[in-house]
């Protein structure tokens, strides 16, 4: 058993894994960084072990997380481990902006997710729209299932830009996405092409990438 002691990577506090809890009240994931962890359902980990206990506790839509709740604490997470070139801001006090393209899935769980975060020191921001062309100035872009039929050509729009591409639809990673929500009976788990990282001059963490699908 873990204790439920805090762990940090360097200077940097690190999420924090919900446990099954057989308690009435539903837990808030996105609050957990900010809840003491001692003598309560929560364990402060590293990231690997962060993954791990979801991937081991089939955390799902039917669970106490609800689906986008937990895709949102991923979301997070994948922007936490990637590193973007220079170029992909314009100076250094530059927010990094998560763009979802599509009808947002998320509802206000992303925002919750973000407050009172950031990511290498930069502010995150959320930007919306139903047009590629206005998000291309983000650095990770959220492409939703309303988008499925238009993932080939999304994905060729940002083709050559240092963006963080994550889809939540089929053979999105395996056409040329970054990243892509999948589900394994009623786990979320992730695809990873590292390829398309790469092509975009993204490197992904080792820590990421070992808990990935990869497709390519």
């Amino acid at each position: 058993m873990v204790s439920g002691r805090n762990v940090t990577d360097g200077d940097k506090r690190l999420p924090c894994v919900l446990r099954k809890t057989t308690t009435a009240t539903r837990p808030d994931p996105m609050n957990l960084p900010s809840i003491p962890c001692a003598r309560r359902a929560f364990v402060c980990l590293p990231l690997a072990i962060v993954f791990a206990g979801i991937f081991l506790c089939g955390f799902s839509a039917r669970a106490d997380v609800a689906e986008y709740e937990l895709k949102a604490a991923f979301v997070y997470n994948f922007v936490q481990y990637c590193k973007w070139p220079a170029n992909a801001f314009d100076n250094p006090s530059s927010p990094l902006v998560i763009g979802i393209l599509g009808d947002d899935p998320f509802g206000g769980a992303l925002e919750k997710a973000l407050r009172g975060k950031d990511a290498g020191g930069r502010k995150i921001t959320v930007k919306r729209s139903h047009n590629v062309d206005s998000l291309k100035g983000c650095q990770a872009l959220f492409v939703s299932k309303s988008e499925g039929g238009q993932a080939a050509q999304i994905i060729a729009a940002m083709q050559g830009t240092p963006v963080l591409t994550v889809g939540d639809m089929e053979q999105f990673a395996r056409q040329g996405g970054i990243i892509n929500f999948t589900i394994e009976g009623d786990k979320v788990r992730f695809e990873i092409n590292r390829g398309a990282a790469g092509r975009a001059g993204l490197k992904l963490s080792s820590d990421l990438l070992k808990f990935a699908i990869i497709v390519g």
